[in-house]
């Protein structure tokens, strides 16, 4: 009997699949096709949570298939990632479009990056202490406690590794290795490798022409097949998010939300408030909030759903250059960078809203300027090299909670409404790295603002 109600929800998600394939074969625009999916995904996995719960082996068996879509679309853009970031990084110096302001460009990028990952934390504080949130009476159930064994485990990777260590981390020891996605500082890495091969391109081109313009058809070559590839995937993305968003509908505990649910408030209240900082920043430089707003939900949308921000990356890229214009390599130094450096909400707001948390268990007033301020610095340093994927807010939060001496197990406690969070923070990452992209662009003069100002997204 489960065997046939797994293939009757099998056979309902292919016949969504099948209504969004007949959208798009009537031109109906990729944002109104994604919207759709993300509302057929919603509706869907909430009915199968309601009739089977989140347990049953029928939920189960049918998310296991679903999979098959959902997390195989993400594994398409992971394994895109690194390929586009090197020879996107690559030909945009064999095109002459980084060789005077590469300095100015990742220095601007990395500020912006940084900077508003400091504002994030102090938001953050401010939506702890706005709320009253207290983490000395949260539960610890037997999930929480296994969690909590596995991050003291990890806690000690992590506990001793300075300033220095993280920066070394971020360098490239074997390439090679780095363009497999070995490490969490991986996509860093291979952005500097791929920029040592531009600068060296440029010097083979004064020295041996012949042999600069070969190497520059070459780039020129793979990188249209790699972005043909890249459009060839991202033409999956409305079918990728019904997949994804049946699964966390029908899949979340919504007990245990409800039961924390006052923390899940105070960090989306937090999320959106440093999202309405990004539109203002944007203001600030004279460019559309809405018109950000209108064309980059559809990346934000997968970001939410996906929960990585690696994932995202070509939809980053994309959104950047051909709906916002942005120079391709200010956006892939923007998108890559924002991978591991400064994300806004998971190394940000989130282990500062911890960290508020559990102060006063360990006799610290949280309201304390001292605190405010060392806890603000902690988390903008101790976001250089945090993963762009699922765990990147735990790792981010291990770092902050050990060095200002705090403890740990709350991270663990949380663990029930992590994934909901997760979603919103991720898509707070991506945002982040596309306004530091879009706004770098901006100072250095390469923003084609009529792109810009083009009220229509550019379909895949």
């Amino acid at each position: 009997m489960n065997t046939f109600l797994i293939i009757v929800n099998i056979a309902v998600l292919l016949l969504l699949i099948f209504g969004l394939f007949m959208m798009q074969k009537k031109h109906v625009s990729f944002s109104k096709r994604v919207f759709t999916a993300l509302g057929l995904g919603i509706i869907f996995g909430f009915i199968i949570h309601l009739i089977y719960g989140t347990t049953h082996k029928v939920t189960a068996g049918s998310i296991d298939w679903f999979n098959i879509v959902g997390n195989g679309y993400v594994k398409l853009l992971q394994m895109v990632v690194m390929p586009l970031v090197f020879i996107s990084i690559v030909g945009a110096f064999t095109k002459l479009k980084l060789t005077k302001n590469i300095g100015k460009i990742s220095f601007l990028v990395i500020g912006i990056l940084l900077g508003t990952t400091a504002v994030a934390a102090a938001i953050g504080i401010g939506s702890a202490l706005g709320f009253g949130l207290d983490g000395i009476h949260l539960d610890q159930g037997t999930a929480e406690a296994a969690r909590n064994q596995q991050l003291q485990q990890a806690v000690v990777s992590v506990k001793d590794v300075t300033l220095p260590q993280q920066i070394l981390q971020l360098l490239p020891s074997n390439p090679f290795q780095d363009l497999t996605g070995a490490r969490p500082t991986s996509t860093i890495a291979v952005v500097i490798f791929a920029a040592f091969v531009g600068i060296a391109y440029l010097g083979v081109k004064r020295k041996d022409p012949e042999h600069g313009e070969f190497f520059a058809k070459i780039i020129d070559t793979i990188y249209s097949v790699t972005m043909r590839i890249v459009t060839m995937i991202l033409r999956l993305t409305p079918y990728g998010i019904l997949a994804i968003m049946t699964r966390v509908t029908a899949t979340s505990d919504y007990a245990a939300i409800a039961k924390l649910g006052k923390f899940v408030i105070a960090s989306y209240v937090a999320l959106f408030v440093m999202f309405v900082v990004h539109l203002l920043l944007l203001t600030f430089a004279n460019l559309s909030p809405s018109r950000y707003v209108k064309k980059g939900l559809p990346t934000l949308t997968f970001a939410f759903t996906s929960r990585t921000s690696a994932g995202t990356l070509p939809l980053t890229i994309k959104s950047q250059t051909k709906d916002f214009g942005v120079s391709e390599g200010i956006a892939n130094f923007a998108g890559s960078f924002g991978l591991t450096i400064g994300q806004n909400g998971c190394a940000g707001i989130y282990p500062a809203m911890l960290a508020v948390m559990v102060a006063p268990s360990t006799g610290i007033d949280p309201t304390s300027a001292s605190f405010i301020i060392t806890l603000i610095l902690v988390v903008a340093i101790s976001s250089l090299g945090v993963a762009g994927v699922g765990g990147g807010a735990t790792f981010a939060a291990l770092i902050v909670l050990s060095v200002m001496n705090l403890p740990i197990a709350i991270v663990g406690l949380l663990i029930s409404v992590e994934p909901l969070i997760d979603m919103g923070r991720t898509a707070l990452n991506v945002s982040g790295a596309m306004t530091a992209g879009i706004l770098t662009s901006k100072a250095t003069g390469e923003l084609e603002e009529e792109i810009y100002q083009q009220p229509n997204i550019v379909e895949a």
